[in-house]
This record gives structure tokens, C-alpha cells and sequence, in this order.
């Protein structure tokens, strides 16, 4: 029996991972997340559809193998939450996983309540549970969806935190309902005890491994492969050994362990996240795919129109007001803000920790309350995949949310070097390249690059020139970067093309075609000659980006309008100020008196964090 058991799960575990396989490059092909297609096909081997996949298929194991699974996905996570990005949004952050964890709980508890006529422990483990977003499906949808670093940060981390969060809130809230623990205090002490057990955990292996990383021979010859292995180890005995002290604590731990490990100088740290990845897209593949087959139509079709309701609830009530209330005050466009609340799908924890509750009710007669809570968070994770993680895409376009599209012809040091640039800024650059070796070289430095020739129309349109902002030509081939402009100006009609001019004789031809050129060798001298001459403004100029900036936007708030900049001066941040003003084709140095116009474009100056809030100033919309 156990021989045959295993023989035919051997042949279904690899299925599945081929079919994670396959997701990952149908998401890449098609723009869609990963999830999408992973909840799809497990479906369709489950008992709906196929029954190829069911409860029973892996046994007693499940529960183990989908919580290390889960433990790795976190650590994953965490191990990429980068202190000085979270710097990007850092109130914003905090109040998600603060302030808008409350809301949720509190707000999807009350429609659980009074929508469904749940009782009030029931609604509120609901309302624990689905407080889960989860790096599960925010990172497959910021993997299609290249929004702004700031929109990004903020969704990553309230991903990992309310994991985190979720988990150990249904734990407490699931021992009330069966341990009679009702007073608040005593939940309070239950909640504060994992998560101080995880985070203590946590710390205490990440010190040890960062030593072993750091201090310890690894063997020369093997060493990143150690060092990978290493860190895998770490994440998988951080979840273990807290989880043993308090259960749901392990996500606490590989949660401080991935955190503290990514925010530190540690040997090989590129092998051991791309190691990482890999093995997060199978663990993901494998347990979206396992839990999706546990599905039960009957206790979603139960729920009625009731279920729906607390969906449309969830999603359209609750999700958008606890983003509003996180973000206020920041310098979230109100797109990003629409974005980030219409994106918010939930995933692993609530659907493995649903799972595992509903058979312990169960076994201690509270079948009706494990019906409502399987088939509610289930009825929520499947819609909001679908529609949320789904449309993600769409839904960014329609909100004008994906930073500006720089399509770069050329993957030479010129044009990495300004993909690099443009990528610090949060835009969303596409290098095209002919050159296999240049190919590889500009992925390994994490670019995103199209393998063809840059001249053939064809190649442009697939890496995305009708969509592109802005078209350079980067190539050391002035007849390339000719012909690069042409097409561009006539198939696809971007605002901006530029154009690398390599010999200043050759700077003609582009000007006649209406392109903006950079001539190599005239820039060169500019430089050179600038730093003879003006010292001081090039070394601050070598910081944009980084201490200092300088944005042009476009005047759109109404309250700048037909006033003068001495009015408007004292009313932008300090440090910053208003340097040039363009009208009507014509830029210059305005004067106190000069009165602003809607439509003009103003060139802001000063310090970079300054100046992006002076933008939202100017063009609330931004």
C-alpha cells in the first residue's frame, strides 16, 4: 500500500512542479501573475475537475510540507525588504501593517458577523485571516506590474508583515473559540508571546548564520554552494525551532531572520538569492497548486449571495479604506493610492491555516463555523486572485500607475548605465540587444532585456515600443542608432527619441528627423569643460538621484495657477526651487513676478526627497 502510495506520488509531484514551471513562463508571456495560472490548474486536478490531486494525496504530510513551504516563501520575502527601500514609504508602511491591519480584522469581521449571521469568534478568525495578503501574490503581480518603488515597498511590506500578523491572529483567536479564552487581556498576552518567541528566534539564527557566513571556512572550492545551502538550512530550523516553543510563531521568525540576513553585508549574496528564488518557485508552484485542489465548490456555492457580498465588501470597503487611512499624508498619487487598494489578493496563509482550522472545529463540533470559514476565505482568496491578481495590469494601465517606458537600443556600458539610472528613479526600462553575451551580461546586472536586432520593427514592437514614452538609440553604430530613429518616429511615435551620436558630423541627419542627440565626443568636452569652469554645479550634479535632484513636471494643481513664483516659493518644501519655466516651445529663468500658467513645465531644483514632494505639489496627479 505504502509502495503504491509513493509510486504515484512521485509521477504527481513532478507534474507539478512542470506545471509551476509552465505558469511562470505563461505569466511572463502573457503579463498575468504566476497565481493565476497555479490556482487554475489546481483546480483543475483537483476534485472539481480531474480528482487527479485531492486531500488525501499527500497523506498526513500536507500540513508540514505546505508550512516550510510557506516558512521559505516568507523568508524569500523578507530576505529582499531592504531597509533603505522601505525609506522610499516608510509611514505609509507602518500604518498597513499598524492601523490597517485593524481595519481589516475589525471590518471584514462585522460583514462576516452581519452578512452571514456568523458569531462573533467565528467572523473575527475570518477577519484574521483575510487581514493576509501575503508575498504569495503580491510578488507574482510586481513581477508583471512594474510600478513605482514606493507603491511597491509599501505593498511588499505589509505582505510579509501581515503574514506574520494574520497568522498568529488566527492561532489566538482559534484558541478562544476552543479554549474558551475570552478576556482581552489574555489574548493580548497570547499574541505578544508568539510573536516575541519568533522574533527572538529569529534574531538568534540570523546572528548565527550571518557568523558562519562571515567569520567560518566554508571550503573554497564550494563555498557559494555552502553558503546557499547555509541560508535554506537557517530558514527552515528558524520556522521549526519557533514553531515547536508556540505554534504559528515560525512565521515570526523566518520573517525577523529574512529581514535582519537581507539587510546585512553577507559573502555571495547574489548566488544565494537567485538559489532562493529558484526554489521558492517550486515550493510556491507546489502548494498554490495543492491547496487550490482542496477547493469545495458546495461550501462556496453555500455561501450564496451573502458570500458574495462579504467579498465585494472585503475587496471594494474595507481593502480601499484601509489604504486611504495608511497612506494619507503621503506622497501616494491618488492612482497609486486606487492601485494599491484594487490590488490586494490574499494567498497561502489564509488558505493553509483555514484549511488546517477547519478539521480541528470539526473534531470538536463546530462543523457549521468550519463551513463558514473554509468556504468564506476560500470564496475571497479565488475572486480576488482571479479579478485582482488577474487584472493587475490592466487595472495599473487603466489607473496610469506603471512608471514611464524607456525603451533602450543598445546593451553596452552606455546604454546599462543609463538603464541603471533611469531604474534608481522607479521608471520601467527595456534594454534591446542583439548580442547574446551582451544579453547575459546586462540580465545578471537584474536589467530587463529583449534578445533581437534593435532596427527590425518587429523586434521593437514586442519589447514594447508602442507602448514606450521614450525611445533611445544607445548603439556605438550611428547608422544604427539612425535607422533606430526613424522607425521609432514612423511605426510607433513615442514623445521622446534620442538619439547617441558617436561622430559630431553625423549630428544632422538625426536633427532633421526631429531627434534629440547626444554627440559622445561634444558631451565629453562639455563635461570637462564644466568642471573647469563650474566646479561646484558639477559635483552636485554627480549626486542627482542620490542627495540632490532635478525633475521637470507639468503645472496642474489649480491653486498655482495665475499666481507668481514669489507667491509660490514660500509654499513648495525648503530646499527646493523653481529654475526654469517652459512655454509654448520657449524656456527661461522666471523672475518673481512671473505668473504661472496651466500647461507650463517647471523645472524643480534641490534636495531629492524635496523635490518629489514638490511635485506632488505641482501635479497632484503624478
Amino acid at each position: 500500500m505504502a509502495a503504491g502510495a509513493g509510486a504515484n506520488l512521485i509521477p504527481l509531484v513532478a507534474a507539478i512542479i512542470g506545471i509551476g514551471v509552465i505558469s511562470q513562463v505563461l505569466s511572463s508571456r502573457f503579463r498575468v501573475p504566476s497565481v493565476v495560472f497555479l490556482i487554475a490548474a489546481g483546480i483543475v486536478l483537483g476534485p472539481e475537475v480531474l480528482g487527479v490531486v485531492g486531500p488525501g494525496s499527500f497523506g498526513d504530510a500536507l500540513t508540514a510540507i505546505v508550512g516550510l513551504s510557506v516558512a521559505i516563501i516568507v523568508f524569500e520575502g523578507a530576505f529582499h525588504l531592504n531597509f533603505t527601500e522601505i525609506r522610499e514609504a516608510p509611514a505609509a508602511a507602518i500604518r498597513l501593517i499598524t492601523i490597517g491591519v485593524l481595519i481589516s480584522l475589525v471590518g471584514t469581521a462585522v460583514a462576516v458577523h452581519y452578512v452571514l449571521d456568523a458569531p462573533w469568534t467565528v467572523s473575527f478568525l475570518v477577519g484574521a485571516l483575510l487581514v493576509a495578503t501575503g508575498p504569495t501574490v503580491i510578488t507574482p503581480i510586481l513581477e508583471v506590474v512594474p510600478v513605482r518603488d514606493r507603491v511597491g515597498v509599501a505593498l511588499e511590506t505589509e505582505g510579509i508583515a501581515n503574514d506574520v500578523s494574520a497568522a498568529i491572529l488566527a492561532v489566538v483567536i482559534f484558541e478562544a473559540i476552543i479554549g474558551g479564552v475570552g478576556q482581552p487581556n489574555e489574548l493580548l498576552v497570547l499574541f505578544a508571546e508568539r510573536l516575541g518567541v519568533g522574533v527572538l528566534v529569529g534574531v538568534l539564527v540570523a546572528g548565527v548564520v550571518y557568523y558562519l557566513l562571515r567569520y567560518v571556512d566554508l571550503s573554497p572550492g564550494n563555498a557559494p554552494r555552502n553558503a546557499r545551502l547555509l541560508v535554506l538550512a537557517g530558514a527552515l530550523v528558524a520556522y521549526a525551532g519557533a514553531d515547536v516553543i508556540a505554534t504559528e510563531a515560525g512565521l515570526a521568525a523566518v520573517a525577523t531572520a529574512g529581514v535582519l540576513l537581507g539587510n546585512v553585508e553577507i559573502p555571495y549574496e547574489a548566488e544565494i538569492s537567485a538559489f532562493k528564488g529558484d526554489v521558492t518557485l517550486i515550493v510556491l508552484s507546489f502548494v498554490f497548486i495543492a491547496l487550490a485542489a482542496l477547493l469545495d465548490f458546495d461550501n462556496l456555492i453555500a455561501l450564496g449571495g451573502g458570500g458574495l457580498l462579504v467579498v465585494a465588501l472585503v475587496a471594494l470597503v474595507i481593502r480601499p479604506l484601509l489604504v486611504f487611512v495608511s497612506t494619507a499624508g503621503e506622497r501616494f498619487t491618488r492612482g497609486e493610492k486606487l492601485f494599491m487598494s484594487l490590488v490586494g489578493p490574499r494567498g497561502i496563509i489564509p488558505a493553509s491555516v483555514a484549511t488546517l482550522f477547519a478539521i480541528e472545529l470539526r473534531a470538536n463540533g463546530f462543523g457549521e463555523a468550519a463551513d463558514v470559514l473554509v468556504g468564506t476565505v476560500f470564496l475571497v482568496i479565488l475572486l480576488t486572485v482571479v479579478f485582482e491578481a488577474g487584472f493587475a495590469r490592466q487595472i495599473a494601465e487603466y489607473l496610469d500607475v506603471i512608471p514611464m517606458r524607456v525603451l533602450v537600443i543598445g546593451g553596452g556600458k552606455v546604454g546599462r548605465t543609463l538603464a541603471s539610472r533611469l531604474e534608481d528613479r522607479g521608471e520601467n526600462v527595456v534594454i534591446v540587444e542583439d548580442d547574446i553575451e551582451v544579453v547575459e551580461t546586462a540580465r545578471n546586472d537584474g536589467h530587463t532585456v529583449h534578445h533581437g536586432d534593435g532596427t527590425d520593427t518587429d523586434v521593437l514592437r514586442s519589447a514594447g515600443a508602442g507602448n514606450a514614452k521614450v525611445v533611445v538609440a544607445s548603439t556605438g553604430d550611428d547608422d544604427v542608432n539612425l535607422l533606430v530613429s526613424q522607425l521609432a518616429s514612423s511605426k510607433f511615435d513615442p514623445e521622446t527619441i534620442l538619439a547617441r551620436v558617436n561622430n559630431p558630423d553625423n549630428v544632422e541627419p538625426f536633427e532633421e528627423l526631429g531627434v534629440r542627440t547626444i554627440s559622445t565626443t561634444l558631451a565629453t568636452a562639455q563635461a570637462l569643460d564644466n568642471y573647469i569652469e563650474r566646479p561646484a554645479m558639477m559635483n552636485w550634479m554627480g549626486e542627482l538621484g542620490k542627495s540632490g535632484d532635478v525633475q521637470e513636471i507639468e503645472v496642474t494643481a489649480d491653486e498655482l495657477v495665475g499666481r507668481p513664483v514669489q507667491e509660490i516659493g514660500p509654499e513648495l518644501p525648503s530646499g527646493v526651487l523653481i529654475a526654469l519655466v517652459a512655454r509654448d516651445g520657449e524656456t527661461t529663468v522666471p523672475h518673481a513676478e512671473f505668473t504661472l500658467e496651466a500647461g507650463d513645465r517647471i523645472t524643480i531644483l534641490g534636495d531629492r526627497e524635496a523635490v518629489r514632494e514638490a511635485m506632488t505639489f505641482v501635479h497632484p496627479d503624478k
